[in-house]
């Protein structure tokens, strides 16, 4: 899935999100600058969930910031795990791992975007912003430098850009974590800290084997 979407800075975001949890923590979120949160696939209540939570004002601007800017990132993520499996003599592990992001990643992104067109939100950030300024992004010449790389190589060059990438996404769910409102967006926040902090301490032993 290639999802061109653009992104803020860690900066930003942060900012953007707490001013967002103020300007929303009072209310039911029912305006325009409102999101519910995201889930793996549950909401509110116990029932499983078709990508839209039970009650659509249950979220803040906060909430809205997080599913826009999170769709961009993981959808990079997705198109970097894409790039090293078409790739070949990449170690084993190495493909694993980028097997696994992907499986994780590409669910959450169709996820985040149906919620976000069920909730009358735009799925793509306010213009304005550039995509290499989020926090962990990979600017095109490195891209490119992994694109044109094989083996080892392309191995080792994945695991340094991919762990820079998550941890710009544990940044971005942290802030989630303390601004948002809908406990499913929470929930999503700390699962994806809990998911991509350990992938990271995967990525390091396989980078130190290289």
């Amino acid at each position: 899935m290639n999802k061109k979407l653009l992104p803020l800075s860690v900066t930003a975001i942060a900012a953007a999100l707490a001013l967002a949890g103020c300007a929303n923590g009072s209310g039911t979120g029912s305006s325009g600058t409102s999101m519910p949160g995201m889930d793996h696939g549950g909401t509110s209540s116990s029932a499983p969930s078709t990508g839209a939570p039970d009650s659509a004002t249950d979220h803040n601007a906060a909430d809205v910031a997080f599913a826009q800017m999170m769709i961009p990132h993981h959808a990079q993520a997705v198109d970097m795990s894409d790039m090293m499996l078409r790739k070949q003599d990449i170690p084993a592990e190495v493909a694993a791992l980028a097997t696994k992001i992907r499986a994780a990643q590409d669910p959450e992104i169709d996820l985040m975007t149906g919620w976000l067109q069920s909730w009358n939100e735009p799925t793509q950030m306010p213009s304005g912003h550039s995509s290499h300024s989020m926090g962990g992004m990979v600017g095109d010449e490195d891209l490119k430098k992994l694109d044109a790389a094989q083996g080892r190589e392309a191995a080792r060059l994945f695991l340094q850009q991919m762990i820079a990438h998550h941890e710009g996404a544990i940044v971005m769910a942290k802030t989630e974590n303390t601004a948002g409102k809908n406990m499913d967006a929470v929930k999503l926040s700390k699962d994806i800290v809990s998911a991509q902090e350990a992938e990271i301490q995967e990525m390091r032993k396989l980078l130190a084997a290289l």
